[in-house]
């Protein structure tokens, strides 16, 4: 691998395909030198060097192609700061051996590019789902002993089941997802609830919970659990002008901080790709001024709230993990080219 990122180090600076007007400013107080440590990501080393991280593809001199499907680096690696030609480099050095242990340990898993368990649930539970989700999706019909919610070690009886599958997640009947711009409807949403195993087959067939998150109980739905996805992050600034609004904060809840998951309502029909970085903008209020029986209406400028980071795309919306945020990023909030 190291062979592989010096031959990227010595290409041309014209050949990183998403290269910016400006170089990547230099963090004030940037080290000259981060030795790799086991949960260190890409984005958070970058962090130690660059005063906006997720430009860290660049610095690294990775193609488009590259940048797509990044060379990690491993703990005990040395990551280094150097000049070239005014613009800033990092450059992987020969490994340190930290303890025997953690060393043959770490070497196994390269380092993730963005923080893995904040989106880890978004990966294997699919969230947005079809229209027709509520209709075809096997439902919960029955409880062991007509109990209103069902908790880990209970038994649920479902129809519909068709696959022979041994693990199932459990959902709420979707709710639709309307643009907070046109109020049209743009997507549908299942909220997830738990994991159930396959007992016995049959109309209903029988399962029993393995857990739950929330209370399960009769109308909800099942989808056959899948293995998690694997997809090399890469960050990077889209090459469209790309511009929306914040449709939804993943949760619940009103607001959203640093490492919590964001809907947007742009997906791949607009143009927006996994690994797509966007800032977040508080829209900028109107403002009325009354003097000598004259109003005077201005428009304030938006304040930047944060960076969010796409990793999971569909047709018309996408879902984002806030990577920085200087103030809650709410529903309506706009997103825009960083």
């Amino acid at each position: 691998m190291r062979k592989i990122i010096c031959s990227l180090l010595v290409a041309l600076s014209s050949a990183t395909a998403f290269a910016q007007s400006a170089p990547p400013a230099i963090a004030g107080n940037a080290p000259d030198r981060h030795v790799v440590k086991p949960g260190d990501t890409l984005w958070g080393i970058a962090g130690l060097f660059l005063k906006e991280p997720w430009r860290w593809p660049e610095v690294w001199r990775l193609n488009r192609e590259q940048i797509r499907n990044p060379h990690l680096i491993y703990p005990g690696q040395i990551v280094y700061l150097d000049d070239f030609g005014g613009s800033p480099r990092l450059r992987v050095g020969q490994p340190v051996k930290l303890s025997p242990q953690t060393y043959e340990e770490a070497v196994k898993e390269p380092i993730a590019s963005i923080p893995h368990k904040a989106i880890e649930p978004f990966l294997t539970k699919p969230i947005a789902v079809e229209a027709g989700f509520n209709e075809t999706a096997p439902r919960i019909v029955g409880t062991e002993e007509g109990r209103v919610y069902l908790s880990a070690g209970d038994t649920a009886y479902v129809s519909g089941v068709t696959e022979n599958k041994p693990l199932w997640h459990v959902y709420r009947p979707a709710a639709p997802i309307r643009d907070p711009e046109t109020k049209q409807v743009i997507g549908y949403e299942a909220e997830y609830l738990g994991d159930v195993k396959l007992v016995r087959e049959g109309e209903p067939a029988t399962f029993q919970i393995v857990s739950a998150q929330f209370e399960i109980g009769k109308g909800d739905r099942l989808v056959p659990a899948r293995l998690p996805e694997v997809v090399a992050y890469a960050p990077r600034a889209p090459e469209q002008d790309i511009q929306g609004s914040v449709a939804r904060i993943v949760g619940g809840v009103a607001s959203s901080g640093r490492h919590n998951v964001v809907l947007l309502n742009r997906g791949a029909n607009d143009g927006v790709e996994i690994g797509h970085v966007f800032a977040a903008y508080l829209a900028g209020s109107k403002v009325d001024i009354r003097q000598d029986q004259k109003i005077d209406t201005y428009q304030l400028p938006d304040e930047r709230s944060g960076l969010v980071f796409v990793f999971r795309v569909y047709d018309n919306i996408s879902y984002a993990l806030v990577m920085d945020a200087k103030r809650p990023i709410t529903v309506g909030d706009r997103f825009r080219k960083p």
